[in-house]
């Protein structure tokens, strides 16, 4: 039998209380598995929030800040937050029309393996936008799933960033996944730390030419999670 993973949509609530909300789970998970080791019929308490950010900066602790085009008082005139935090990865954006995914799970009961957890997450966004027509790809040395150049454009767009951080098996963060994201954010930062001039950021609009129902592409990623996991 797979394992259960509770589903909660988050809204109204800032960055800060997220972060906040994904470590008391985190620490809970970890605090629990650790009472009940010895015991054979305990289940973890599985988590994935999703959550539609208002506009924030993000940048993980092997990022840099050089990354960051804006200085604090841009920051406070454009009215986005920017926190460092404890996931992988450099610097990304999170904010209204992209769904940011935070799967809170004790891997141990999946499997002990941090790239296969990273390349499951990217087939769930994969197999995703495939249903509005998208094909999905992986990016040797790069994470996240990425559109690769056609006859349309001549780059790689990256429609879903990946950062993620593990303590005692336990995961926290994931993914950002644009559905209707202003793409001018990405402007003002160096995305994930990439300078690559054939590389850009895109998003499931931006590509089919018109803006799509979040809470639908929320319930397919939904059906694919629990395929892969």
């Amino acid at each position: 039998m797979k394992p259960r993973v509770g589903y909660q949509w988050m809204s109204g609530k800032s960055y800060q209380e997220l972060w906040d909300l994904q470590t008391e789970i985190h620490q809970a998970l970890i605090v629990s598995k650790r009472l009940n080791s010895n015991d054979p019929n305990y289940k973890p308490r599985h988590r994935l929030l999703f959550c539609e950010h208002s506009p924030v900066y993000t940048l993980g602790k092997s990022g840099s800040m050089d990354h960051l085009l804006l200085d604090q008082d841009q920051l406070n005139n454009g009215d986005i937050e920017f926190y460092k935090i404890n996931r992988g990865g450099d610097i990304t954006y999170h904010g209204p029309g992209q769904i940011t995914g935070y799967p809170i799970l004790d891997l141990e009961e999946f499997y002990t393996d941090v790239h296969r957890y990273v390349r499951s997450l990217e087939e769930c966004v994969i197999k995703t936008i495939s249903e509005y027509g998208l094909v999905g790809s992986r990016v040797p040395s790069y994470t996240g799933v990425w559109l690769e150049p056609d006859h349309t454009n001549n780059r790689y767009r990256k429609i879903c960033a990946i950062g993620v951080h593990l303590s005692r098996w336990v995961s926290m963060h994931g993914f950002a996944l644009n559905v209707n994201t202003d793409l001018s954010y990405f402007k003002h930062i160096v995305p994930c730390g990439i300078i690559d001039e054939d590389k850009d950021v895109t998003s499931i609009a931006a590509e089919v030419g018109e803006n799509v129902a979040m809470e639908e592409v929320a319930d397919v990623f939904k059906k694919y999670f629990q395929e892969i996991f």
